[in-house]
């Protein structure tokens, strides 16, 4: 592969990470905007982010070169949608009623463990020395941020919201890993754009059920927090990360995707007035530093991935 390609991706991943950070901000503005419940906030970002999704299957299906997909990829792409859009995200957001943003994105983080794991475990695929280095180092940088900010607040609620980003981090992991798997064969975009589909027919499901078919109202700052998610945070990287794992893999995209919890401490720090301590700084430098690492790994995985 060349290296101008792999640059492309790396800056997919990059970009994405950064866009995606600012959900878990979103998620804390429209919670003290309003009081509303983890769906319902859910079931708003899918809403205005669905058409996006439909009007790029309905594009791509209309190609000459469109490829139908089997019965065994339909099954794991709604695995997959399933696993990293509605149950991850569901995780994700009722875990932000509980702990600040920074240490959600800090938790969430582990993913790339989890992912390394699965792929190593699932498809054996070998662990590349530089991804054992930089994972090490960006995880040094993780825990030294994490025992900072937990030293600063600490209540019941916290270990309640930690353990729901931890499954978050779980199930965006399988995602990721099932996501290079089925990427190559049916195009990054066709299977972004599917894969939330399924993930809102299980949020607007759930939200159903739960609610009703009872229109409810909300203010129009919370509308437009979560219209915003949905494009800054939802639409755009999305595409831009299904993009990144095609053209550089799915273990580089999980570590490149670190720096995450980077971004999220700063805009936090920025919107939502949470501070920001010195282990915050050593950790985000640790974390920068393994991200930058991978980012001079080039060619190995890339090239088994072009194959």
């Amino acid at each position: 592969m060349k290296r101008s390609n792999y640059a492309l991706g790396f800056a997919m991943a990059l970009i994405g990470a950064f866009m995606f950070s600012a959900k878990a901000i979103y998620v804390k503005l429209v919670y003290r905007t309003e009081t509303i419940d983890a769906i319902s906030m859910l079931a708003l970002r899918m809403l205005f982010s669905l058409p996006f999704y439909v009007v790029t299957a309905w594009l791509l299906a209309r190609r000459s070169d469109n490829v139908k997909l089997t019965p065994r990829q339909w099954l794991w792409l709604v695995i997959l949608g399933l696993l990293g859009y509605y149950l991850s995200s569901l995780f994700d957001f009722m875990g932000l009623a509980y702990i600040s943003a920074g240490l959600e994105r800090l938790i969430l983080f582990l993913y790339p463990t989890f992912a390394l794991l699965i792929g190593a475990v699932a498809f054996r695929r070998k662990i590349q020395r530089i991804q054992w280095i930089a994972l090490l180092i960006a995880y040094l940088g993780m825990v030294v941020a994490f025992m900072g900010d937990v030293q600063q607040e600490w209540n019941p609620s916290v270990i309640t919201g930690c353990l729901l980003v931890l499954g978050c981090a779980v199930t965006y992991a399988f995602y990721i890993v099932g996501g290079g798997e089925l990427i190559p064969r049916i195009g990054s975009m066709k299977f972004t754009a599917y894969a939330l589909m399924v993930a809102a027919v299980g949020i607007f499901a759930q939200y159903f059920v739960k609610h009703g078919t009872e229109v409810r109202h909300f203010s129009g700052h919370t509308y437009w927090l979560c219209f915003q998610m949905a494009i800054v945070s939802t639409v755009i990287p999305t595409f831009l990360t299904s993009e990144g794992i095609r053209k550089i893999g799915s273990g580089n995209t999980a570590i490149i995707t670190s720096i995450g919890p980077v971004a999220t401490i700063v805009q936090a720090y920025i919107f939502l007035d949470e501070p920001i301590t010195w282990p915050q700084l050593v950790g985000t430098a640790l974390v920068l530093a393994g991200v930058l690492l991978i980012g001079k790994k080039g060619k190995t995985e890339t090239i088994k991935n072009e194959r």
